[in-house]
């Protein structure tokens, strides 16, 4: 292996202190915790959290003890010190509280699926354009884990050659009695491929470097829930992207009581002078501890640990694109199709799960 294949660290030293405050709004989602760490790790100042429901705000108060609590979102928009917004709200809600937050002259950033409908991105595009202002959306399964991190780097530097093709496996556990009421309405979360196969189109767009795909194939199906037959626990779909890379995406509720983790996310890249194969959570039958990135090249076979080797820098540097007006995190563009895709995928899937009548 070429030596600048190995891991090295990509995060970047926090900006200075006072340079961006933030808020907390709608936690609906635990996601909104790591959201806010990853934001103060780069330095901004959590300023305010709002949530109509006061057990919550208690909750996040004892992660975050610093925080001011507000008594409605127009009095975390009123504030001028407050440049961004960051929320983890119910899949529905996220595209008109993220135009509201542009409205009110701040940047954006949801945990995804960051809309539920073609209309909603519609006026998040028209609203982010008249403003100015960056709807950002922190996908997990790419920006959130270090190998996918290093892979995005290999495969920018050419390690594989032309990507030919992306294939996403994304299980996850379902914790049923967990799950709040909107989790098994299909009008809150947006179907199975537009909330978990978000992550699939992110990462097919970044690594193949394509602008815009077509949708080529896609299905749902809930084959293990009929207790909540809205909730959607298969999905999968096929993509033929603008740079000539293909994609398929599989994702699912079924993830194995016997499993070490929650979700045996893989990846796998092909490229014409080699392949990358990403273990992101676990190393099944082997180890619980993911992170893992294999590379095949014209070299050899190498196996890299990539867990903090690499770090996350999209945190870094989505801070200092709100505060320049950059654009070094995720162009907006981007943020907008990968949105755009999923969306156009679950729009197109068939149901799948019905037997067909016997003859």
């Amino acid at each position: 292996m070429h030596p600048d294949h190995a891991p090295r660290l990509l995060t970047k030293p926090p900006v200075a202190a006072g340079s961006l405050a933030f808020a907390a709004v709608h936690l609906d989602h635990p996601h909104i915790y790591d959201q806010c760490r990853g934001l103060i790790g780069a330095g901004a100042e959590l300023a305010w959290v709002y949530d109509p429901q006061p057990e919550r705000v208690e909750a996040f108060r004892k992660v975050f003890p610093q925080v001011r609590v507000a008594r409605s979102l127009d009095e975390v928009l009123a504030d001028p010190w407050v440049g961004l917004v960051t929320a983890a709200a119910i899949p529905c809600d996220r595209g008109p509280l993220g135009c509201r937050v542009m409205q009110a002259g701040k940047d954006y950033l949801t945990d995804k699926p960051p809309f539920t409908t073609l209309e909603q991105l519609a006026e998040a595009r028209r609203v982010s354009a008249a403003t100015g202002r960056k709807y950002m959306v922190f996908f997990g399964g790419r920006l959130g884990v270090e190998c996918a991190v290093h892979a995005e780097r290999l495969i920018r530097e050419g390690a594989i050659g032309r990507v030919l093709q992306v294939i996403g496996l994304g299980p996850h556990r379902i914790k049923k009695p967990q799950r709040p009421a909107w989790f098994f309405e299909r009008a809150r979360y947006g179907g199975i491929l537009c909330d978990l196969g978000s992550h699939q189109c992110d990462l097919f767009l970044a690594y193949s470097g394509s602008t815009d795909a077509e949708v080529l194939h896609a299905a749902v199906g809930n084959f293990g829930n009929p207790d909540t037959p809205e909730l959607e626990d298969f999905g999968e779909a096929s993509l033929l992207g603008s740079s000539g890379a293909t994609n398929h995406h599989r994702v699912d509720w079924f993830t194995p009581a016997g499993q070490s983790t929650w979700g045996d996310g893989r990846v796998f890249v092909l490229g014409t002078r080699g392949t990358i194969e990403l273990r992101s959570f676990c190393d099944v039958a082997q180890s619980p501890q993911g992170d893992l990135l294999i590379l095949v090249d014209e070299q050899g076979e190498h196996r890299m640990s990539c867990g903090g080797k690499v770090g996350l820098p999209f945190y870094g540097d989505f801070v200092r694109d709100c505060i320049a007006r950059t654009e070094t995190a995720m162009t907006q563009a981007q943020a907008f199709k990968a949105s755009e895709l999923c969306l156009r995928t679950q729009a197109a899937a068939r149901r799948v799960d019905r037997l067909p009548a016997s003859s």
